[in-house]
C-alpha cells in the first residue's frame, strides 16, 4: 500500500514576521529548521522512492533537512514550480495584520482563504490547482501507482489545493483548511491511486 507524505515547509522568516510571502523566496526561521527536523525524527520508518519539491528554498531546504535526518539523501528529487505556493501579487510583503486593518479581516480571509477570489494581481486557490493538479496527476500518480513511497514538501496552499482533491472538500470546507507548518501529512492509497485513509503524524 503506497504512503504519501505531504509536508508544508516549517516556519519561514515571513511566517514569522507575519507577511504574505507567495513567491518570495525566503529562508527558514531557526524554528522552521527545527520543525523540519522534527518532521524527519518522525518519518525515520519510512523508506521513500522519490522525493518532490517546488523551486522555494523554504520547501527545499525543509525537504534537504528531512532527508538527511532520516538518511536517504540519495534519492531522485524533482523540483517544479507547479508545486510553488500561490502568487499573493501586490499582498506579498505585506504584514498580514496591518493589511487587515487597511482592508478588513473579512476581505483579508477572502484572499487568503477563499478558493475563487483572487488577491490583486494575484493567483486565487483555483488558479494555483490549475497548476497542481495536471503535475499530480501527470508526474506524481505514477510512482504511485508503481506502488512507491513518496515525499512531497511545498507550500500551504498548493497542499491545500492537493488536499482539497484528495479529500473532496466543497468551495466552503477549505475555506476553513489549514495546514501547519513542518508536520507530516500521510496519505495512504490503494493499488488504483485512491486515497484510503489520512493522518497527521
Amino acid at each position: 500500500m503506497p504512503s504519501v507524505i505531504l509536508l508544508r515547509h516549517g516556519e519561514s522568516q515571513w511566517n514569522l514576521e507575519n507577511r504574505f510571502t507567495g513567491w518570495i523566496d525566503v529562508p527558514l526561521s531557526p524554528r522552521g529548521e527545527e520543525e523540519a527536523r522534527a518532521a524527519g525524527e518522525k518519518l525515520k520508518s519510512f523508506k521513500f522512492y522519490r522525493a518532490f519539491t517546488s523551486v522555494l528554498k523554504r520547501a527545499i531546504d525543509t525537504l534537504t533537512i528531512v532527508l538527511d535526518v532520516i538518511g536517504q539523501k540519495s534519492i531522485p528529487i524533482e523540483y517544479d514550480q507547479a508545486l510553488n505556493e500561490r502568487h499573493y501579487g501586490d499582498l506579498q510583503g505585506l504584514n498580514k495584520a496591518e493589511t487587515a486593518k487597511k482592508y478588513g479581516e473579512a476581505q483579508v480571509k477572502i484572499w487568503r482563504r477563499s478558493y475563487e477570489v483572487q488577491p490583486p494581481h494575484g493567483e486565487s486557490l483555483k488558479d494555483t490547482a490549475a497548476r497542481v493538479l495536471p503535475y499530480w496527476h501527470k508526474n506524481i500518480i505514477p510512482h504511485i501507482l508503481k506502488g512507491e513511497n513518496i515525499i512531497i514538501s511545498a507550500h500551504g496552499n498548493s497542499l491545500r489545493a492537493l488536499v482539497m482533491q484528495l479529500d473532496t472538500l466543497s468551495q466552503e470546507e477549505v475555506l476553513e483548511l489549514n495546514i501547519p507548518t513542518g508536520v507530516p501529512l500521510l496519505y495512504e492509497f490503494d493499488g488504483a491511486a485512491n486515497p484510503l485513509s489520512h493522518q497527521y503524524l
